[in-house]
């Protein structure tokens, strides 16, 4: 017995059976950018039907909308009411998703500043400086990464007391 739409036989639609002969399994988040792509490829706001069909295969409409709303709690989907239903559309771009999915694992941080720091000393060179032209930093004398001048050399490792001596 079928449930949720999956498919008719020991290969999904485009042959992609597991070994066992079962479907293969979606990585984590991959049909939400599945979902995420056919929005911003929309002429506009769509329903979740319109984004099934674009989907193609035997994805259950129900799951196209609990995608849906998933992304809507995330912020990365928008909906207006159409009628009895609602029509989607991509709140951002990749990058605008990339930057919101950046800042939520910044915000679970307890220690902002260290985090930060660590992040900016581990780019390369070339990041730092796109990071200072939008930042509107001037480029400091010294070249590397870790030279920002933003504090990032002074932040102790974890577990490390600062300004005590060992």
């Amino acid at each position: 017995m079928r449930v949720h739409g999956g498919p008719k036989g020991p290969e999904g639609p485009d042959g992609s059976g597991g070994p066992d002969g079962r479907p293969r399994r979606r990585g984590q988040g991959e049909l939400e950018a599945q979902v995420l792509a056919a929005l911003r490829q929309a002429p506009g706001p769509v329903t979740a039907a319109w984004v099934q069909e674009r989907l193609g295969g035997d994805l259950a409409y129900t799951t196209v909308m609990t995608i849906l709303t998933r992304l809507q709690a995330k912020k990365a989907v928008t909906r207006e009411r159409a009628g009895r239903s609602f029509e989607w559309r991509a709140a951002s771009d990749e990058a605008g998703l990339a930057a919101l999915r950046m800042r939520k694992v910044l915000d679970a941080e307890a220690d902002r500043e260290a985090v930060l720091a660590r992040f900016v000393t581990a780019l390369s060179a070339d990041d730092e400086r796109l990071l200072r032209d939008l930042l509107g930093l001037p480029e400091d004398s010294a070249a590397g990464t870790g030279s920002s001048g933003a504090g990032a050399e002074s932040v102790p490792e974890p577990g490390a007391e600062s300004g005590v001596e060992g």
